[in-house]
Parts: structure tokens; C-alpha cells; sequence
């Protein structure tokens, strides 16, 4: 599966907003936006939790791995210390290592390295595929919400 955040569009159209809008919101140009919101360029994760927050939407809907548009007691933003820790857990707890998760993402095990330890922010489509590959939820992983699993 590849990561088409169709959703994007619906949420904005459902709201009644334009292109434009959404990327004052964000405080992006209308083109970074519009690349983004037409799958030509990845939306960086910082991007996406702020659209999330505006729209009271969770990550794993925007990703489609669930029907439901956002979580119960949710919190807004991310927390990088929980986001760190819960990537090294859930890792663990899958029975993999650093370089098993490198081959698993197609990248080198040290940007994983450097994704647990907190040096590098994660990107959203590794962020993605860990999630869709683990069946974690990605709100669950940011320290958004408590329970770990995703569910469509």
C-alpha cells in the first residue's frame, strides 16, 4: 500500500475551505500545499499534526488505517519524548532491531537510530509505513492518545 492522504482533500472540501486556506493555516505556501494535498510531494509530519489539530482529526483517519475521525481524549501537538520511547517499545516489543527496522523501511539503520534517540524528527511516510507494517497507531506513537493499536 502506498500513502495517499486522499483524505486531506475530503477534510478540506467538507469544510468548506480552499487550497489556499489551508496552507495560511499551516503557514505554507499554496503550491508546497497543493503538492501535498495532490500526493506530488509528501506534507512533513509537523504539517500534518497541525492540520490534525485544527480539523480535531487523528493521524491514523488522515492515513486511512481507521474509519474513525479522531480519538476520544485525544491531545493536540505531539510529545517528542513519548514519541521517542514508543518507537524504541513498540520496536522491541515486535521482536526487531535497528537494522531490522532499516531493512523493513528501506533505509539505514542508524536515520532509525537517530529517529529513537530523538536527533532526527521522523518523516511521515517512514512514520507511515512503521505503522502500517507494526499495525500501531500513529496518534498512539506522537504520545496523541494511549492505546497503541489501530483498527479499521
Amino acid at each position: 500500500m502506498t500513502m495517499e492522504l486522499k483524505r486531506l482533500r475530503i477534510i478540506r472540501e467538507n469544510n468548506n475551505l480552499k487550497q489556499k486556506d489551508i496552507a495560511k493555516i499551516l503557514g505554507i505556501s499554496l503550491g508546497t500545499y497543493g503538492m501535498n494535498e495532490t500526493a506530488h510531494d509528501t506534507i512533513t509530519l509537523k504539517n500534518l499534526i497541525k492540520f490534525c489539530d485544527y480539523f480535531n482529526v487523528s493521524l491514523d483517519y488522515i492515513f486511512g488505517f481507521t474509519n474513525n475521525y479522531n480519538y476520544i481524549n485525544s491531545r493536540k501537538g505531539y510529545d517528542k519524548d513519548i514519541l521517542t520511547k514508543r518507537l524504541k517499545e513498540s520496536r522491541k516489543d515486535a521482536g526487531l532491531t535497528q537494522v531490522r527496522v532499516g531493512v523493513l523501511l528501506n533505509i539505514d539503520h542508524s536515520v532509525w537510530c537517530r529517529y529513537e534517540q530523538g536527533k532526527t524528527f521522523i518523516t511521515t511516510s517512514f512514520l507511515y509505513t512503521y505503522c502500517e507494517k507494526l499495525n500501531i497507531s500513529a496518534d498512539y506513537l506522537l504520545g496523541k492518545i494511549d492505546n497503541s493499536k489501530h483498527s479499521l
